[in-house]
């Protein structure tokens, strides 16, 4: 068969009611593509011109391959900048990895390594930011004063994202989910594993048909890994290889808010399946587009 035209290739438009952020592929795990063959046809000894649906290319781990499949366009955040309380710098962890992914959706970083500033000092800078992360180490750092300031934070509509990983390595990641949602995680297991999409009886995988799971069919799960608790107001957004739930998503009353048990991604095995399209499709959607719009938009002027 010889292919003579692709067509319908979703990521490349803009249609229907998705929004101009977003590449066309949002929520699809499972990305295809029209394409025109042509097919010859030995009863006639004629050739004719045959569509089929294909998925698209994937890299070495199942997941389309090319930014185009990410949740968000190249640069769309321009000017947008994620503050850090990275509290854990051990082992190496400088997050320059998840930087240079973040810097393709225009997303600029701005951390505190180590200790966190004052409130006053959180509070002036995350007023120039458009989400929050914070990496938890095995001693609470964050008071009271540093949580009320993050929860004013939270309530305005900012996104949150919460990390944590194997016990003892999330103490302020529970102080703030605690204050926050009423939510914590504890635990250590043993992962290590890339997993699937969930599937009907499967009790691992990633949630299909998700802003944030755009593009992915296959994710490193992280090494040690705590498990989040149950919470009746969460999205499951990855179970581990043991059934664990790792990463679960807030959605309420126009906050958005992640909890994740697993921060060892962001250093270790980056190159593995999923972690960096999840880096930036979770980023993407933090910023909250569906209720601030535009404002968090480069300008494209």
């Amino acid at each position: 068969m010889k292919e003579l035209l692709l067509s319908g290739l979703l990521a490349t438009l803009f249609i229907g009611n998705i929004n101009a952020q977003y590449n066309a592929v949002a929520k699809q795990n499972v990305i295809t593509e029209d394409v025109n063959v042509e097919v010859y046809d030995e009863s006639t000894q004629q050739t004719r011109i045959v569509k089929q649906e294909r998925e698209v290319a994937a890299d070495n781990f199942g997941n389309a391959e090319g930014n185009q499949y990410d949740l968000a366009v190249d640069g769309a955040f321009e000017g947008q900048t994620i503050a850090v309380l990275h509290l854990y710098t051990g082992e190496g962890f400088d997050f320059s990895l998840p930087n240079m992914a973040l810097k393709e959706k225009g997303f600029s970083v701005y951390r505190w390594l180590n200790n966190p500033p004052s409130p006053e000092a959180l509070d002036s800078a995350l007023a120039k930011s458009c989400q929050l992360w914070i990496i938890s180490s095995s001693v609470r750092k964050l008071n009271e004063e540093h949580a009320k300031v993050i929860k004013k934070y939270f309530d305005s509509g900012k996104g949150v994202y919460i990390w944590g990983d194997n016990l003892p390595y999330y103490a302020d990641a529970n102080y703030i989910a605690e204050y926050l949602i009423g939510n914590k995680m504890e635990g250590n297991i043993m992962g290590d594993q890339t997993v699937g999409l969930l599937r009907d009886g499967s009790k691992s995988g990633i949630m299909p048909n998700h802003l944030i799971t755009t593009g992915l069919q296959n994710i490193y799960e992280g090494i040690t890994i705590a498990t989040i608790a149950t919470h009746s107001e969460l999205t499951p957004i990855i179970y581990g290889s043991q059934g664990n739930l790792v990463t679960a998503a807030y959605e309420k009353e126009g906050k958005r808010l992640l909890i994740d048990g697993g921060f060892t991604r962001l250093f270790i095995k980056w190159d593995t399946a999923g972690t960096v399209r999840y880096v930036k499709n979770a980023a993407a959607w933090l910023v909250n587009y569906e209720r601030f719009g535009d404002a968090v938009l480069a300008d494209e002027n």
